[in-house]
């Protein structure tokens, strides 16, 4: 059935709820008070609603009225959208890209899947945020990221199985831990230290706790906490992709917690707008899944 009310109508209503009034609204509208009483009334009784009732100088919503704004305001935002998207489209590979990666992704591998890309699009930036956590999401919730690789899916977004990270316990091959010569319960952890790496999102949760301890440092990178590892000044769950070569140099050795020492990440791919996205962003997406197979 083809419509009979534009957009440029619902944006009369939209402007008369934000404004207050018909005469603000045609003043932000830059049009005269008129043609918004015109919109709004044409509105009204192709309809057969009443959208308002004024209320001494003030436009008031009716019932019916928050109604309609309410779908008012998510097809004007879903047709500004799709304008976005076909600029976009139009005008190529995006002159920018956002990309959020949680810091359990591994760095060659992520440097590979960038360098890669580029060749292919040496024009378009792209924008790399290391997170943790929470940290995450909210780039994907702010705008700031248009995909992401993430361990948590935030609500409103659906992500695509990715890998299945392996993350072992660990600490220096000199560490007291190393020593006790037995099984290690979770009591022989919280008698040392636990190297953490901060949440980055704004709202941090215990989450991000693997093991209640009295000791602890928090750092902001994983490398350096990886340091303070090989350093022997505690003991932490890394990705096993992360701290390979020092596995096998012998420099951090798995603590042995009776199978407890191993734990799993599963990674997902999420797309901002998977309906919107342009040729970049697909394409970015297309590499880092397939980079995400040849992690073991």
């Amino acid at each position: 059935m083809t419509p009979h009310i534009s957009l440029e109508q619902w944006r009369a209503l939209i402007a008369v709820v934000e404004a207050g009034g018909y005469a603000q609204a045609a003043e932000a509208l830059h049009k005269s008070q008129s043609a918004v009483t015109y919109a709004v009334q044409k509105i009204e009784s192709q309809l057969g609603v009443k959208a308002f009732e004024i209320q001494g100088r003030k436009a008031v919503l009716t019932p019916t009225g928050r109604m309609l704004h309410r779908r008012a305001l998510a097809l004007v935002a879903e047709a500004s959208d799709l304008e976005q998207a076909a600029r976009k489209l139009s005008a190529g590979w995006e002159a920018e890209i956002g990309l959020a990666v949680e810091i359990l992704f591994p760095p060659e591998v992520l440097v590979d899947c960038l360098a890669r890309f580029g060749a292919e699009a040496p024009r378009t930036r792209v924008e790399v945020i290391e997170s943790v956590m929470g940290g995450t999401g909210e780039a994907l919730l702010t705008g700031q990221a248009d995909l992401a690789v993430t361990p948590h899916v935030p609500p409103g977004f659906l992500g695509k199985p990715m890998l299945r990270m392996r993350l072992v316990a660990v600490a220096a091959a000199s560490h007291p831990l190393h020593q006790a010569g037995r099984v290690l319960g979770e009591k022989d952890l919280r008698a040392h230290r636990h190297l953490m790496v901060r949440e980055t999102g704004s709202s941090r949760t215990s989450r991000s706790l693997t093991i209640e301890v009295e000791q602890r440092w928090t750092f902001s990178s994983m490398a350096t906490s990886i340091a303070a590892a090989v350093a022997g000044h505690g003991f932490a769950w890394y990705p096993e992709a992360r701290i390979r070569r020092e596995l096998e140099e012998g420099s951090l050795k798995v603590l042995p917690l009776g199978g407890m020492e191993v734990r799993f990440a599963d990674m997902y791919l999420v797309l901002a707008d998977p309906d919107l996205c342009g040729p970049g962003v697909s394409r970015l997406a297309c590499m880092l899944e397939e980079a995400g197979t040849t992690i073991r």
